[in-house]
């Protein structure tokens, strides 16, 4: 496979966080195919909308020294989505980024990916707070940020465009002593 961001390798019982390879896009642009589970990220992007998606990846690696971690399952090696920090010109704030495809929902993936990645922001990357900007209706999303211990903070509109809300997560200190 060829590496084109070169992230640390972080074990989790059932996944694998891991650095992008250009293999990887063909599952970047399966999951932007499925209309019902992007509807909340942006919605539909053709193939060439998700190659510039997946370019916007690395050169925000380029550029921040951070992206979010290709996630895959450990035991099929199977991509199943991204997770981590985020941060492209218009947020609002830096923020913890996840989305797993459709099939691989339901099994606490997400979850686990998401508390692995918040460890490593807080631990590696030293950031005092992080936010996660979630679309107003997508309650499976809002349902996860409140299981890592986030609150609802506040309302955006990104792009004068996308209604969201803020999920304030917690801070380094207060994540680590309940999920270390």
């Amino acid at each position: 496979m060829t590496p084109v961001i070169d992230l640390p390798r972080i074990d989790t019982e059932r996944l694998v966080l891991r650095g992008w390879y250009s293999e990887d896009f063909d599952t970047i642009a399966d999951i932007y195919s499925d209309e019902e589970h992007v509807r909340y990220f942006g919605g539909v992007k053709s193939r060439w909308e998700a190659w510039r998606y997946f370019a916007s990846m690395i050169g925000h690696y380029h550029l921040r020294g951070y992206v979010s971690f290709a996630v895959e399952e450990k035991q099929s090696g199977q991509l199943i989505g991204w997770v981590g920090p985020w941060y492209p010109e218009g947020w609002p704030e830096p923020e913890l980024s996840y989305i797993i495809r459709r099939s691989a929902n339901g099994k606490g993936y997400a979850f686990e990916a998401a508390q692995a990645a918040l460890a490593y922001i807080y631990s590696e990357l030293n950031w005092p707070t992080v936010i996660s900007q979630i679309d107003v209706n997508n309650d499976a999303s809002k349902k996860l940020a409140g299981k890592l211990g986030a609150s609802l903070e506040s309302h955006s509109t990104l792009f004068d465009k996308y209604e969201s809300e803020i999920w304030r997560h917690l801070p380094p200190e207060q994540f680590m002593e309940r999920y270390s």
